[in-house]
Order: structure tokens, then C-alpha cells, then sequence
């Protein structure tokens, strides 16, 4: 089939954003306090780009959907027995750290690893998937390294959009300033996508689905390869919540000059 995709949605799985958290200094570097007691979820941006990635295969038969996590296996096993009711996939787990602080080169080299083991992928004709930001590895460039990793050098970041057409080729709407949209197109695969928010809402839950992805993601998930990530020289100095402060002046008539001078004065001060 002309149109039959790979697709393959690079999601990580991040502590409940209804929870509060407290960043703590562990033994290995900065961490979040009882992280691996709190509920966990998958990406939000993340989610967008899986729910995205779903309906393309759908529109395009023959098309194959991978999902690719790094997380603790305990965790990513408690995130997938809600997410493998909303869509069809193929999950190929990775074991590792959760949270934002791991090196996103390390990160990246892990998950183009997992993705090039993955049987019958074929590198030049994959579409990469993922959040153009993260609720937890938000460093901005995790998957622009994957994709390098892979060699896949047309990139498309902030999309809202993606409009295959009979010929292969795609329409992508990327957000630029302004509100607006940059439109390209791309004579096609392989090619990275980070989603912004896409336009689809989130699915139902189907148990028929889930029940299909869980004969699936459990073998996966017992046969997880366990992955260290390498610090390659970052570290930190402190981790800790912003401090709150609140005082309240009505002042007329400050000019923008002054305005910004005593902000930048009071971000100093901090």
C-alpha cells in the first residue's frame, strides 16, 4: 500500500500534575520526593501526538503504530492500563529513570536504541512522533537528538497539523508568532514531528482496545531492556520549589523603562 506509515510516538510517563511536587537531592542527583509512589500519567504533549499518530493510521490502512517509553517498568505497566484503552498500538518499553532531570542526549540515546531494535522497522520510512514540549524531559531538544540519532534531518516542531497525501508526500502546519501557522510540505518519510496540541480531542476508553494492546504490552514490559542514563557532565546545584511572594502596589503613571527596571531589580534580589 502506498500510504501504509510507520509511525512511532516517543511518549514518557510523568507524575500526576494534580499532585504536588517537592524536588529533593538524592544520592545520584535531584529528584521528586516520593516519585515513585505518586500517580503517574502519560505526557500531556505526548498524549496529543499518540492520539494524532492514531488517527493517521487509521485514514492510511496498513499502517503500523509504535509507542516508545522510558520509565520504571512498575510505572509504565500502571500508565498503560489506562492509555492502551484509547488506541491501537505496539508498545516497546524501555527501563529506566523517570523524571526530568536524566541528561536529554543520555535520554535520547536510549530511546533511538529501543526504536532501532524494534523488528521491521525500516528507518527510511518512519514518521517520529512526540510532544514539542515535556511536562517532564522539557529540555526542548530530546526528540531533535533522537531524530539525528536516526538520521532524520527534516524536523518539524509545533505542529497542529499533518495532511498526507496520495503520493506520500505531507502538508505540515507548524505554530509560528503571532497566532499563526507556517505551512510546508514535505515530499515524505522519514521525518520528525513534535505536536503542540493537534485538534483531536482525547479518545474514549474501549475496553475491546485495551484488552487487544494489553496480550501485547505485557510481554513487552517483562522483557524491557534496562538502561542506565550517563550524566555526561551535567549536574546540579540545588532543586528546589519557587518561592512565593506576594506584594501588592498600585502604582500610575510608571513608564514601561521603569517597570521592567524594577523587575529585573526584584529577579536579582531573588
Amino acid at each position: 500500500m502506498a500510504n501504509a506509515l510507520q509511525i512511532v510516538v516517543c511518549a514518557g510517563i510523568v507524575p500526576d500534575p494534580l499532585q504536588t511536587l517537592e524536588p529533593v537531592t538524592n544520592p545520584t542527583g535531584p529528584g521528586i520526593k516520593n516519585e515513585m509512589v505518586l500517580p503517574a500519567v502519560l505526557d500531556p504533549w505526548a498524549a496529543s501526538a499518540l492520539y494524532e499518530a492514531a488517527n493517521l493510521a487509521t485514514k492510511n490502512p496498513g499502517s503500523k503504530l509504535w509507542l516508545v517509553s522510558l520509565g520504571p517498568k512498575a510505572k509504565l505497566q500502571q500508565v498503560m492500563m489506562t492509555v492502551a484503552q484509547k488506541v491501537a498500538f505496539e508498545l516497546v518499553p524501555v527501563d529506566g529513570p523517570l523524571g526530568g532531570f536524566p541528561d536529554a542526549h543520555s535520554t535520547a540515546a536510549a530511546l533511538a536504541s529501543a526504536i532501532e531494535a524494534i523488528p521491521g522497522i525500516d528507518k527510511t520510512k518512519v514518521l517520529l512522533f512526540g510532544g514539542w514540549e515535556s511536562a517532564s524531559r522539557g529540555a526542548g531538544v530530546t526528540l531533535q537528538l533522537v531524530g539525528e540519532k536516526l538520521g532524520i534531518v527534516d524536523q518539524f516542531q509545533g505542529v497542529d497539523q499533518i495532511d498526507v497525501r496520495d503520493d506520500g508526500s505531507f502538508e505540515v502546519l507548524e505554530r509560528v508568532e503571532g497566532g499563526r501557522h507556517q505551512v510546508s510540505v514535505c515530499a515524505g518519510a522519514p521525518a520528525v514531528l513534535g505536536w503542540a496540541t493537534g485538534s483531536l480531542a482525547e479518545p474514549r476508553n474501549n475496553p475491546q482496545i485495551g484488552m487487544a494492546n494489553m496480550r501485547t504490552i505485557m510481554p513487552a514490559l517483562q522483557k524491557a531492556k534496562a538502561v542506565t542514563l550517563d550524566a555526561n557532565g551535567l549536574s546540579y546545584v540545588s532543586a528546589k520549589l519557587p518561592s512565593q511572594q506576594r506584594e501588592t502596589r498600585v502604582v500610575k503613571d510608571m513608564t514601561p523603562d521603569a517597570i521592567a527596571a524594577e523587575l529585573v531589580e526584584w529577579i536579582v534580589a531573588e
